[in-house]
């Protein structure tokens, strides 16, 4: 019975990825260079080209690269994006592969401790490179997102599971053969605009068919009253389940599910309910919640996080865009909602243009 109601799911999320804006259009000047972009430079972007992280003891990521990068792109600042990549490339590019060490800590040496990779981070680099290729004709750039796109397929997509393809998160640590309830993904992951972006630079990875297990397993992965995913997810049996000696919460990283689908042009009303639920009055904070008990993880108050309930909610509903978000707060709010923010401002311009103040 558990199975015939997950291929029910995985039926009517099929026959709903028809809701969908068409294929993801090119980042280049959606942002603008405006004072928002240059006040982002100016706090969370050194002048060698290290992103930091202000909440998180002024740590880099490989996460944080990759956003940045984007964000360069988005804002036509090439001078801006060869810094940070090569900051990168320098940095954080020191495994015996193609793919990025996911920690870079300014207070210890070495920096990088930990030489394991972040799917995202690879994932955020190689769409960005794929961008810049697009916006500045630039080979150099072509050649470098292929390479960490062609390792990113070959060691951390797994291409035939009963769910469909799935991203691992990382190269060790997570899968079947690591873990008794692997393998082990996080839905925060899948980063839905990249995936027809990178597909330009890889085309031998079916890319599309990890947009349909992504948004097959968040109408799978629908956990407690308030029917959220957790942020790490056990694929070992029949059913998604909170994996194993992790946090059993929405959290931190779950939180940019509803901006992704977003940004990727997904308007299927269903996929962001359980978000637009919890958030009903994002001008108060965003609430995280544990997903068994129900009980408030966290509230984030920063209002660079409330950009991602208004964009979600003119994705699936047409809802307007309030005027006050437009607005980004890069002197008083720390890297991370300052991020997403402008994410969301970028994907507003360039996807969902009625949906802006007028």
């Amino acid at each position: 019975m558990v199975m015939s109601i997950l291929a029910m799911t995985f039926l009517a999320v099929s026959l709903a990825e028809a809701a969908t804006a068409g294929p993801a259009p090119p980042l280049a000047g959606a942002l603008g260079s405006g004072e928002a972009w240059r006040a982002y430079k100016a706090r969370f972007i050194t002048e060698q080209g290290r992103v930091v992280d202000t909440a998180n003891g002024g740590i880099s990521h490989s996460e944080g690269q990759g956003y940045g990068m984007l964000l360069a792109v988005a804002a036509g600042d090439r001078e801006t994006f060869e810094r940070i990549w090569t900051w990168t490339r320098a940095n954080l590019m020191v495994r015996d592969d193609q793919l990025l060490a996911w920690r870079w800590e300014p207070d210890k040496r070495p920096a990088v401790a930990d030489m394991n990779d972040a799917s995202d981070g690879d994932l955020l680099v190689a769409w960005a490179l794929t961008e810049a290729t697009e916006a500045w004709h630039d080979p150099s750039h072509r050649v470098a997102g292929r390479r960490i796109a062609v390792e990113l397929g070959r060691k951390l997509i797994l291409p035939r599971t009963p769910q469909g393809p799935l991203i691992l998160p990382a190269v060790a640590g997570f899968s079947a053969e690591e873990r008794p309830d692997g393998p082990v993904v996080n839905l925060s992951y899948w980063i839905f605009p990249a995936f027809d972006r990178v597909s330009l630079l890889a085309p031998e990875f079916d890319w599309s068919a990890l947009t349909r297990s992504g948004r097959r397993l968040l109408a799978a992965a629908r956990f407690g009253a308030g029917r959220l995913p957790v942020e790490w997810v056990s694929l070992s049996g029949s059913a998604p389940r909170p994996a194993a000696g992790f946090p059993v919460e929405f959290g931190y990283n779950a939180l940019r599910i509803p901006l992704y689908l977003a940004m990727a042009g997904v308007t299927d009303p269903d996929l962001y309910a359980p978000f637009l639920a919890l958030w009903q009055k994002p001008d108060t904070g965003l609430t995280l919640i544990e997903t068994d008990t129900g009980r408030v993880a966290a509230r984030l108050t920063e209002t660079g996080y409330a950009a991602i309930p208004a964009l979600a909610a003119c994705a699936s509903r047409g809802a307007p865009f309030p005027s006050a978000l437009m607005r980004v707060r890069t002197d008083s709010e720390n890297y991370y909602p300052v991020t997403l923010h402008l994410l969301a401002l970028a994907a507003l311009r360039s996807r969902y243009p009625t949906c802006a103040p007028r």
